[in-house]
């Protein structure tokens, strides 16, 4: 009798694993649909709504090519070219230089889950009405990013909604109006002519 039960048991987690294994699977699938759709080789722009404790409210308009972003709010224009980044604030006329890790990147630009979802995070996902909302917790306790949830459109595979953990909460980006375009480079640095009398401050 316990044979059985230790049997069943067995059996039980086996196929419990191979449903998580399959749904991480199903998971992976859908964000890599998704990553070839808005990380189209010319570049896309859209619209976002953020909202959380740590930034306040915050709307804009944002474009991206491979792992660059330019981000415009009312208060503030961020470009980052891959590697170096400039925010310019409004309020003070300044432009700050830095070297952003990819918690600071979360932090203005909803896509940067197309390039670090793929290694570090156990996934899954569910239905919810027309969106495939897909869950990932980061492996390792330390990171940046320890937790996010992303929905997507099931027709479009495009982004609708991004929800964040980060040390200081729970940030949630809502995007619209994706569109794909042929981006310049260009876009993604700091024009230094266009502001002749702006503070820099480097940060680096």
């Amino acid at each position: 009798m316990k044979r059985m039960i230790l049997l069943s048991i067995f059996l039980s987690l086996v196929a419990f694993a191979n449903i998580n294994a399959q749904n991480a699977g199903q998971a992976r699938a859908i964000l890599d649909q998704t990553a070839s759709v808005i990380g189209h080789k010319g570049g896309a722009r859209a619209t976002f709504k953020m909202a959380g404790s740590k930034f306040g409210n915050i709307s804009g308009n944002i474009a991206i090519k491979g792992n660059k972003f330019y981000a415009n709010t009312p208060k503030a224009i961020v470009w980052y070219n891959g590697k170096t980044q400039w925010t310019y604030m409004r309020a003070t006329n300044e432009v700050n230089i830095s070297t952003p890790d990819e918690t600071k990147q979360a932090a203005m630009n909803p896509y940067t889950f197309i390039n670090i979802y793929r290694k570090g995070y156990d996934m899954g996902v569910k239905s919810v009405g027309k969106s495939y909302q897909v869950h990932l917790v980061a492996q390792n306790k330390s990171r940046g990013i320890q937790e996010f949830y992303i929905s997507v459109d099931k027709n479009t595979y495009v982004p609708n909604q991004i929800k964040i953990h980060q040390s200081g909460g729970w940030t949630t980006i809502d995007i619209s109006n994706f569109q794909t375009k042929n981006l310049n480079d260009n876009v993604f640095t700091f024009p230094s002519k266009d502001y002749p009398s702006a503070e820099i401050i480097d940060l680096r």
